[in-house]
């Protein structure tokens, strides 16, 4: 970690001062004690703290591990499963465990909690993706904590993140919440001496210099994927905290500005909502490959016109989200495609006047790819 990194000032209370919506993500281990049981005491005190913030007006989102620990203990298993299907049964059982403990610690401060259970599909779908976020709007607005975690039970490899940080960073993004708070066992990012980072600015830079080597028995995540979903919000324009769960009050006094766990800066420019589900949510099902003049264009934010397309590949339909890149294969941009893939194939390094001829038709788009549809990478 570069020097400079450990040098910089920041005024945490002024950078946070301004927040009303906060993703808060618990691993597995900061919910459990000892002995690997959810811990019911510290479940209470998340909630306290939860409640303090409402009384704020801060909205809290809570991103929860801990229904896979749960159903092992409940089993009686002697550790967390390799096989999917006891994975599954574990987090089945294990689910509405942790729930029931989530409503039994927030009731006392006269408020719900409403599970939400996702995959990934909920995120790369426009639709599905729009439903949550109109679900977990409604659950605030009726004093309700939304608590969410990953469909164990019915996820398998193509449709599951694996990982309650990641799902915690899109969450953020679909919010466009004002701050993401990843909470473990740990103090936060540690140097080569064990001892805490205050403040990232490079993501790229901070990851090279973790050792990640080391995760959970109860857990699957480590500080390697806490910066990889910290570098997602952070690159949509929001701040991260990374800090342990297990400290007193950390939650209320990490938004104090109490200098605590690792924060990470965030990139100068908040993106639109719109533009953080194209740029780092949806799921390219396609490739457009494109030459130099195209690679200029849009970075000085203009279309994509068919003009520019030298290559296309992929099977995707007019609306779906496809990858730009230049003809090394470095990617240039994402964005939503004006039509499908046979179309484009029909278009591409033609005029937009000549569309009518060439797909026999009298109404076009003269773009491929709008520049309102559009994320630039970088």
């Amino acid at each position: 970690m570069r020097e400079s990194e450990h040098a910089h000032a920041v005024d945490r209370a002024a950078l946070l001062r301004g927040v009303r919506s906060v993703v808060v993500k618990i691993g597995t281990n900061a919910l459990s004690d000892a002995s690997g049981h959810l811990d019911t005491a510290l479940i209470g005190h998340f909630a306290q703290q939860v409640a303090a913030l409402e009384a704020r007006r801060v909205q809290v989102t809570m991103v929860s591990s801990g229904a896979i620990g749960a159903g092992v203990t409940e089993l009686g298993l002697h550790g967390r499963p390799k096989d999917l299907p006891m994975l599954q049964a574990a987090a089945s059982v294990g689910q509405s465990i942790l729930m029931r403990l989530f409503a039994e610690g927030f009731k006392p401060h006269g408020l719900h909690v409403g599970q939400i259970l996702i995959t990934k599909g909920d995120f790369e779908d426009r639709g599905r993706y729009l439903n949550l976020r109109n679900c977990i709007d409604a659950l605030h607005r009726s004093r309700c904590v939304p608590v969410i975690n990953e469909n164990d039970s019915v996820a398998v490899a193509e449709i599951r993140f694996g990982d309650n940080d990641l799902i915690a960073a899109q969450v953020t993004n679909l919010l466009r919440a004002d701050l993401l708070i990843l909470l473990s066992v740990v103090d936060g990012l540690l140097d080569g001496d064990g001892k805490t980072i205050p403040v990232v600015q490079d993501v790229e830079d901070a990851t090279n210099h973790v050792d990640d080597g080391v995760k959970s028995s109860r857990g699957t995540g480590g500080m390697g994927s806490k910066l990889l979903a910290a570098g997602t919000v952070k690159t949509a324009g929001e701040p991260v905290l990374i800090a342990n769960g297990k400290r007193r009050n950390v939650i209320v006094d990490l938004l104090d500005g109490v200098e605590t766990g690792t924060l990470i800066m965030p990139a100068k420019r908040r993106m639109s909502s719109r533009s953080r589900w194209i740029g780092l949510t949806a799921r390219p099902k396609g490739t457009l490959v494109v030459d130099d003049g195209a690679v200029r264009a849009l970075q000085a934010n203009k279309s994509l016109l068919a003009m520019g397309i030298v290559a296309v590949d992929g099977d995707f339909e007019s609306g779906d989200a496809v990858l730009i890149t230049d003809k090394a294969g470095a990617a240039v941009a994402r964005g939503l495609c004006n039509y499908g893939r046979a179309e484009v194939e029909v278009i591409k390094g033609h005029k937009s006047g000549e569309f009518a001829r060439l797909l026999k038709t009298e109404t076009y788009w003269d773009e491929v790819i709008h520049r309102d549809d559009l994320v630039v990478e970088g």
